[in-house]
């Protein structure tokens, strides 16, 4: 239970957190708080539908999360799920890509604001350490399966706990130092500058942002399958669910919450890199490392599911194939060459992606507005409705469609927002130029 709260924190409390206290600027306390929670309720609760799905009515393990829609749905929702599994995973490398870049690159500035002043010009691409991020991904991706990444996750998951846990200390500190931040039960009000419209796209994108924050159950069956046999799995995943959200969502209320009370309406979009906070120095730094080192695993976990996808087609057609099944030790590992040569390549496909796209909230927020509706809220469902066998029109029903309903239409919101923000970005950004 352990590994699986370590793989679900790891994977939860991301780079989804750091964009908190801008969400809560943009909804307000009330709406802020009530968003937080109502993604929380609502990923707890379908994924405990969902833990129920790792096993198919005749006691068959599902592996991965579309042999489980197979099993229990079958048809073009098979495709479906797919599609949005696999399109959620690539964009999550490409953002924890960004993200790890943005942290490292805020190391040095910090440097540099110390040295020179807060006022000086600090501006580093980014480009150099996404490569960097890219080479190490290189070498990380010869692990060969989920199975191998207990360590790295528990190591990311402390990493975790550590950068969220200065942001809430470096929030508390400001805040009692007297910082009168601007808040509101609304959010940022509306002036000559900041229209009814402007302020509409962004609480749509803050939406996408929270649902980004939450979006882990597109890795949960994959992460049912680390539990050992002789227990059952839906009951320990319940559990290590239960424990994991519980402790994310006190993280990201107390980020969010006393992000917004620190910064009020001028809250950044990263609030650790995007230097709300300037001393003590050494603290940013180290903040900016751990979420480095966090996502150097959180990559890993969001990767694994497409390796393993691709690899076992593969093998179906060609597992006779030497380049294809031969295994060669090396160091800790075993390495096989066509592994090293498709995740490779793989690494550097969303290494240069990251690079042509550098559009921190926007990006987090288109992802988690596409995959957060069909993975965590319409596939579960339909998969309890099929399992249980529920009756048309019955209260349970009803409530499961409204359920559907309702946060489809918060997903379709939150995508607005966030593509009409990348629209605004595309406008003044040049592929391969990104600077922070």
């Amino acid at each position: 239970m352990l590994t699986a709260s370590a793989h679900i924190i790891t994977a939860v409390i991301g780079s989804g957190v750091l964009s908190l206290a801008w969400a809560m600027a943009q909804l307000g306390w009330i709406a802020g708080l009530v968003a937080i929670l109502g993604f929380s309720v609502i990923t707890w609760f379908t994924s405990m539908l969902l833990a129920d799905c790792y096993r198919s009515a005749d006691g068959t393990r599902n592996y991965v999360y579309k042999d489980a829609v197979k099993s229990h749905l079958g048809g073009i929702n098979v495709q479906l799920c797919a599609l949005a599994q696999y399109s959620n995973l690539v964009g999550v490398s490409i953002g924890y890509s960004i993200t790890t870049a943005i942290s490292m690159v805020a190391v040095k500035k910090a440097h540099c604001f110390h040295i020179h002043g807060h006022k000086a010009n600090c501006m580093t691409s980014n480009n150099p350490y996404i490569i960097l991020f890219g080479a190490i991904q290189i070498v990380l991706s010869q692990i060969p399966n989920f199975h191998k990444l207990s360590a790295i996750s528990f190591i990311a998951a402390i990493m975790s706990f550590a950068y969220s846990t200065i942001g809430i200390i470096l929030s508390i500190a400001r805040i009692a130092s007297g910082a009168h931040a601007k808040t509101s039960i609304g959010g940022i009000p509306m002036s000559d500058s900041y229209t009814k419209l402007d302020k509409m796209w962004n609480i749509f994108a803050a939406l996408g942002n929270i649902a980004f924050a939450y979006a882990f159950s597109v890795v949960l069956i994959e992460i049912q399958d680390t539990i050992k046999s002789g227990v059952p799995e839906n009951k320990v995943m319940k559990n290590a669910t239960y424990i994991a959200i519980g402790v994310s969502t006190l993280f990201y209320m107390l980020c969010g919450v006393l992000g917004y009370a620190a910064f009020g309406h001028d809250a950044p979009g990263n609030f650790l890199t995007g230097f709300g906070f300037y001393d003590p120095f050494w603290v940013i730094q180290i903040a900016n490392l751990c979420i480095a080192i966090h996502l150097f695993g959180a990559y890993q976990v969001f990767c694994q599911p497409i390796f393993a996808a691709v690899e076992k087609r593969v093998n179906e057609k060609w597992g006779g194939n030497k380049f294809i099944s031969s295994e060669y030790r090396c160091v800790c590992f075993n390495l096989n060459l066509f592994r090293l040569i498709w995740r490779s390549c793989y690494v550097v496909f969303t290494t240069t992606l990251a690079m042509i796209f550098p559009f921190f909230n926007d990006f987090v927020g288109l992802v988690g507005a596409i995959s957060f509706w069909p993975l965590t809220v319409f596939f579960p469902v339909e998969m309890y409705i099929a399992r249980k066998n529920v009756r048309r029109f019955s209260l349970t029903w009803i409530g499961l469609r409204v359920l559907v309903i309702l946060y489809l239409a918060i997903s379709i919101m939150s995508a607005a927002g966030s593509i009409r923000g990348l629209a605004k970005s595309l406008k003044h950004f040049r592929p391969f130029q990104s600077k922070s």
